[in-house]
């Protein structure tokens, strides 16, 4: 398996899936990154050559910010909004939805598949006597 940006990528797979296994590289940038490196996006992972894989190691590695770096970034961002208090940082701090969603209902996976209605349980059967 080859290692791109501490990442191994599946061999079975066409290339321009497997790029897609690095955080911060989608399908269309990964298109991109292979026209640029010259690599048919139709290809295998485990045909590529150490050169070809290293081209796309340099070219991923200078022009994109992929994994740690990106990670790191995005924390710092929301970081930053926690930090100043802002309406977005304190959906943030609470766990809530962020970009306007309602929450009366249907947000579900956010607040932890929490269910407070009184008839949302299942009832016991009557017990017979």
């Amino acid at each position: 398996m080859p290692r791109i940006s501490g990442v191994s990528i599946p061999e079975k797979k066409q290339v321009v899936i497997s790029l897609t296994y690095i955080f911060g590289i989608g399908p269309s940038i990964s298109r991109r990154v292979l026209q640029e490196a010259k690599i048919s996006q139709t290809k295998k992972t485990s045909e590529l050559t150490d050169e070809e894989t290293n081209r796309l190691r340099e070219i991923i590695e200078k022009k994109y910010k992929v994994e740690g770096e990106l990670r790191r970034e995005r924390r710092e961002a929301v970081d930053r909004l926690k930090r100043i208090d802002c309406y977005r940082g304190v959906r943030h701090k609470r766990g809530l939805p962020v970009r306007g969603q309602n929450t009366r209902t249907n947000s579900r996976t956010v607040r932890g598949n929490v269910r407070k209605v009184a008839g949302s349980g299942r009832k016991a059967p009557p017990s017979a006597k």
